[in-house]
């Protein structure tokens, strides 16, 4: 049966949840997300034959109750799974789901609640509470990796802009006030709104990223969720915008901290690297951070001063590498004039291997070379990555010197500036490389010390 009225609950969570966990997905369920005590649909039993949903016995509305009043959450979805295996055709299929979405929270199983509430969704697409807890727990279930994560990323914009139009037909409870319900609705509608921010994300579409997030920050304006989504999203525009990306994150930091919440340091991490990767200090940040505790957003004209120029090291190899870095970090016009110069033209020369390995593509091995002094003082820092398809590069290890070709393909501005190319490793390198690993495997010739007879 099909529920066309759509209800808000009276204890429906409001705003956004906060928590590492919603900026860096897969990392759990926070231990303070809590389903809604009651459902709208759950305390009156309706005469049979009536046209909205009822319970068709006493023993089903029990069955349900035994259910939702459980507090232990394995008997809890062990109820819930009993009561829907009980009465398949039961009216009330998405609120025995929930049950099952409430027992895997407080488990800490993000992926079963996702699921659980898919199911809820399936059985009453009107109803905008399991959609709710879909989007909740969808950061913490996706993962980029799974062979369906395209469809799964439709899905869950499909299901937040579905919520935001029920959202719009929303009834008020009578058991609460205009303005409770005004808030309702706006923290249910930033959460459907970051959703759909969140997958524009996961597709790298920063700018329909940034849409979404600005929207969802206008609802929840103290969600540091959100502005640090939204400070990524300016960041990982091509080009970046520093000093925006700089602004939300920072407004993030100054949330997370004032609400002495752990998130504050994974802020604090990827802002650093930011601001120190294009201002080259940390000096005038905290004087960002303190601005942004008071506004939401940047003031007209608001930049950060960029690095000053590197000088020039007398290395030609060093020296234009650095020439590429200041004006890709410079952002807009700068960047992409200087970037529509490199892409497809040569660049090679000596440097040492960092890293090796797979690419995506199978036949193609990605060698990471440091050839900058300062890449080469600094543990696991490379300045190129080197798309390769010789089969002997695998014998390349950390520390082997090696000189390089290729074109221009791609650039990267975090964790750390670097170049990519589509190249060849000189093969002199190679084969020392090669010689190098067999010796290792070869066995040693064992000699045998002959006594002479006393």
């Amino acid at each position: 049966m099909k529920k066309n009225l759509v209800l808000i609950n009276s204890t429906l969570l409001v705003g956004l949840l906060s928590g590492a966990a919603l900026a860096r997905p897969g990392r759990g369920l926070p231990k303070t997300l809590l389903l809604p005590l009651e459902h709208a649909w759950a305390a009156p039993m309706q005469a049979a034959g009536d046209k909205k949903p009822a319970w068709k016995t006493t023993e089903e509305y029990n069955a349900y109750q035994a259910a939702f009043n459980e507090k232990d959450p394995h008997k809890k979805i062990s109820l819930a799974e009993a009561f829907l295996a009980k009465y398949p055709d039961t009216d009330f299929k998405d609120l025995a789901y929930l049950q099952d979405v409430a027992g895997y929270q407080q488990l800490g199983d993000v992926a079963k609640m996702y699921q659980a509430s898919r199911k809820a969704i399936e059985a009453n697409p009107d109803n905008v509470e399991p959609i709710y807890w879909a989007c909740v727990s969808f950061p913490y279930a996706f993962k980029a990796t799974d062979p369906n994560s395209a469809q799964e990323l439709s899905q869950a914009e499909t299901d937040a802009r579905h919520g935001l139009e029920l959202l719009q037909k929303a009834q008020k409870p009578a058991s609460i006030s205009d303005e409770q319900f005004a808030q309702q609705i706006k923290g249910s509608r930033a959460l459907f709104n970051n959703t759909i921010g969140f997958v524009a994300l996961q597709r790298k579409d920063y700018a329909a990223a940034i849409t979404a997030f600005k929207v969802a920050s206008e609802d929840t304006p103290n969600d540091f969720t959100t502005f640090y989504r939204l400070g990524l999203s300016y960041w990982l525009s091509s080009p970046p915008d520093y000093g925006d990306a700089a602004w939300y994150m920072g407004r993030a930091a100054s949330l997370a901290r004032a609400a002495k919440n752990p998130f504050e340091a994974v802020v604090m991490k990827d802002l650093k690297r930011l601001y120190v990767g294009y201002h080259g200090s940390e000096a005038g940040l905290e004087d960002i951070i303190t601005q942004t505790a008071v506004s939401a957003d940047p003031p007209t004209g608001f930049k950060i001063t960029p690095a000053e120029k590197r000088k020039p090291t007398g290395n030609q190899l060093e020296d234009a590498y650095y020439s590429y870095e200041d004006a890709l970090k410079a952002g807009g016009d700068i960047a992409k004039q200087q970037w529509d110069g490199l892409k497809g033209q040569q660049y090679g020369g000596p440097g040492v291997v960092v890293s090796v390995q797979k690419g995506t593509d199978p036949d193609t091995l990605i060698v990471r070379i440091a050839i900058t002094a300062e890449s080469k003082s600094k543990d696991g820092v490379y300045d190129i990555a080197l798309n390769d398809k010789q089969p002997d590069a695998k014998y390349l290890s950390k520390g082997d010197p090696v000189a390089f070709q290729g074109t221009f393909t791609d650039f990267a501005l975090t964790p750390s500036f670097s170049l990519t190319l589509d190249g060849t490793i000189d093969e002199k390198y190679l084969e020392a490389a090669k010689d190098k690993a067999e010796s290792k495997t070869k066995p040693k010739t064992r000699t045998t010390t002959h006594r002479k007879p006393s």
